[in-house]
């Protein structure tokens, strides 16, 4: 028989058993159907393609999903590989299947800017799909599951950025999925091409101890089950070594040996009901010494995978430590195969889909709040919320909420409702109040301190709190309450940064440009865009990188640049001086010549002046000037540290040269100021509106809030003279929070 047709039998005989009304026809139909889709194409093995199906659809039939998924299981790659389409899917063989069929499918049709943003949007499209049927990420994990198996025939760096991708994301959600023997599959050959070392380190001493094992986990197996048979409990028990990567990561986090962890064994006991899980308990604890804090009761307080088990570490009289895990038959199998294993217990209720059902409305919220994220926040989000390590804690009333692993109070309030957290003042864990940066850790009682007069949350927040649940209620409440100081703190945020790429202001605001720009980073409008960048919605960085390169795209980044150098050199750099009549032959020329810049320049007709960026002179301040190679005299600020006698190199005395102002007739002159004060909302605010009532020109306002409770505001205004330079800096000062202010120097 031919060894495709073969497959497809032994696919069909394996549904059949779980499965005895099966329309074979259909099946066949749905076989055939990818077969001559794929024909022609060959994998990278040199297999036919219909070969990777045909095995997906097999470790569907293995979860016992029904015959829908295991047909969408087979043409899972035609929408995406074929010219096969959406209709002639669900024409042929229903809308269900081809809504799989599509969920399962990338967004291969898409160009994408980063790898980021296209990984981030098949992963949303998925769990979208996901939502509203969960058979849609089961299907997905058993094709990359047989990827992965198949992975040594692709390139090297495929091979490691397949395995990144399944260790960031796959593996974890099979685990948030309840999918245990999957997860220490998926890890195990994700391991196995990430660290090649390693793995095999680790795969050879276990096979060159595996009689050891074995003889342990037979005689530990033995002792146990005569134990609970003498006290006339029926059960199952079965014995383990830890999987590859369980021993890897405890190696690696905890710097030891193979030689050194001991913890390698894990015995797990199956009983019928629950009330015999706690009597094997007891059992366990009499015949082999527990060891303190090791013991977790997971079916009084089951994970959000619905994962149930007792768990308990005990060590025998060989010093040997092992874990022990209890269940039942039903736990056992939820604990194998998870929401697949829950799935089968739904099929014949009638118009219902378990991915619509109130356990798994953390799909849903999860997608709501990532609505606005950008791909690295999206993706940050999923290992944060789906992926990590969970803290169980209580409310004063006794109820249990999941948070991720180093959660505060903040989070815990916003998990409650966004209104808790905003209004938040305090927080008692155990009966004592602690701030908002405690780290919750199992079994706490939290109960939040609110007040109807609380300003409401702070932007250090968004540093300390842990899931994107909470960040994200927290960027709304900003976005909402404080859409003006948004304005003033993204744009000036967004402005500094283009500053720090050199993208001229102009390059961006261009009429004919700007449209293009809001497209590219999907914002109706600049106050929109500004906003977003205020309130922590998206960070400049990333905006001005979409930007510069949707202004590459355009052809208009090296031509404004190579305007804006010229205006600079035409305003500020280069500046003739008045020309006065020549002396007479002979005689050297010692009068004061006036330059349009407002500075004479001591014995010197017809050259160029600037003013130094390290210190920015303004009239009014003693100056000094330095004849520079090819540009003219530049001049500094007297107290500038780079105009210091001590940092002249020898031999240049007699650059520095005598200048002044002028008395009438100055031009404005741009300059800088550095404000530091206490963190605060409204902070950004209130510097515009100071600068606003000094009526000065601001060519840029930047703050940045510093990790320790503190916050700098640089300025960069252009003012007549000393003077009203100094009236600014007094209505700076007379800010609330402000400690000083003081004008930049050299550098």
């Amino acid at each position: 028989m031919d060894p495709i047709l073969e497959r497809y039998h032994a696919l069909e005989e394996k549904v059949s058993r779980y499965t005895p009304t099966l329309d074979s026809r259909r099946l066949f139909s749905a076989f055939s159907y990818a077969d001559k889709a794929h024909n022609g194409q060959r994998r990278k093995s040199g297999e036919p393609y219909i070969i990777h199906p045909l095995a997906v659809a097999d470790i569907v039939a293995d979860l016992e999903l029904d015959v829908d998924s295991v047909i969408a299981a087979l043409l899972h790659d035609c929408i995406e590989d074929t010219e096969a389409t959406h209709q002639d899917i669900s024409r042929k063989f229903g809308e269900p299947v081809a809504a799989l069929v599509e969920g399962v499918t990338k967004l291969s049709r898409v160009q994408y800017v980063t790898k980021e943003e296209e990984q981030m949007e098949n992963l949303r499209k998925m769990l979208l799909a996901m939502a509203q049927d969960i058979r849609v990420i089961l299907i997905k994990i058993c094709d990359r599951l047989h990827n992965m198996r198949t992975m040594e025939y692709q390139s090297p760096r495929k091979q490691r950025e397949k395995s990144l991708e399944t260790m960031e994301i796959y593996a974890p959600l099979a685990h948030r999925l309840g999918m245990q023997k999957m997860k220490w599959e998926l890890e195990d050959l994700s391991l196995r091409y990430l660290d090649p070392v390693g793995y095999k380190e680790i795969e050879d001493e276990l096979t060159e101890r595996s009689s050891a094992h074995d003889e342990f986990l037979a005689a530990i197996q033995q002792r146990i089950q005569q134990r609970l048979s003498r006290e006339g409990l029926h059960c199952a028990v079965y014995g383990r070594v830890k999987h590859i990567y369980s021993i890897y990561r405890k190696m690696f986090t905890q710097n030891k040996t193979l030689d050194e962890i001991f913890d390698l064994y894990a015995f797990r006991v199956i009983v019928d009901d629950i009330p015999e899980c706690y009597n094997v308990l007891g059992c366990i604890h009499d015949m082999f010494k527990p060891v303190l804090g090791r013991f977790k009761d997971y079916i009084g307080t089951p994970k959000p995978n619905m994962y149930q088990s007792l768990h308990t570490t005990v060590i025998g009289r060989e010093g040997i430590p092992f874990e022990v895990q209890i269940r039942t038959w039903e736990m056992h199998r939820t604990a194998e195969y998870g929401i697949a294993a829950h799935w089968k217990y739904k099929q014949g209720m009638a118009n219902r889909k378990l991915g619509t059902e109130a356990d798994f409305e953390w799909i849903r919220r999860l997608l709501e709040n990532q609505q606005d994220s950008d791909a690295e926040e999206f993706v940050h989000s999923l290992k944060v919320d789906m992926f990590a390590d969970e803290v169980f804690v209580f409310t004063p009333n006794g109820d249990v909420k999941s948070l991720p692993t180093r959660a505060t109070p903040i989070d815990f309030a916003y998990s409650i409702h966004s209104e808790v957290g905003n209004h938040m003042v305090g927080a008692r864990v155990n009966g004592r109040m602690v701030p908002f940066d405690f780290v919750l850790s199992n079994g706490d009682i939290v109960e939040i301190v609110t007040s109807k007069s609380g300003k409401g949350p702070s932007r250090d927040w968004l540093n300390i709190c842990q899931s994107s649940e909470a960040r994200n209620k927290i960027r709304q409440w900003f976005k909402r309450e404080r859409r003006d100081e948004n304005i003033a703190t993204g744009r000036a945020a967004f402005e500094s940064e283009l500053r720090h790429t050199k993208i001229p202001l102009s390059a961006v605001t261009a009429p004919e440009v700007l449209p293009h720009i809001l497209q590219k980073v999907r914002f109706g409008t600049l106050d929109e865009m500004y906003a977003s960048i205020g309130y922590g919605g998206t960070t400049a960085a990333k905006t001005v990188a979409r930007v510069r390169d949707e202004l590459l795209r355009l052809g208009r980044l090296q031509a404004e640049k190579a305007a804006q150098a010229a205006r600079t050199l035409e305003e500020s750099v280069v500046v003739p001086a008045n020309t006065a009549p020549k002396p007479a032959a002979g005689l050297a020329d010692t009068r004061n010549i006036r330059s349009e810049s407002g500075i004479i320049v001591e014995g010197m007709g017809n050259c160029l002046v600037k003013f130094a960026k390290c210190c920015t002179p303004v009239p009014g301040d003693p100056v000094v000037g330095y004849i520079t190679r090819g540009y003219g005299v530049s001049v500094h600020r007297q107290d500038c540290p780079n105009a210091s006698p001590s940092r002249r190199k020898p031999g240049e005395e007699n650059r520095w040269i005598s200048v002044s102002w002028v008395e009438k007739g100055l031009p404005n002159y741009r300059t800088s100021l550095e404000l530091s004060a206490r963190d605060r909302d409204g902070l950004a605010l209130d510097v515009a509106m100071a600068l606003s009532a000094a009526k000065v020109k601001v060519s840029a306002l930047s703050a940045k809030a510093l990790p320790d409770g503190h916050a700098t505001v640089s300025i960069s205004l252009e003012v007549r003279d000393r003077k009203e330079l100094d009236s600014v800096i007094s209505r700076l000062r007379n800010i609330q929070g402000v400690y000083y202010v003081s004008r930049s120097a050299g550098k």
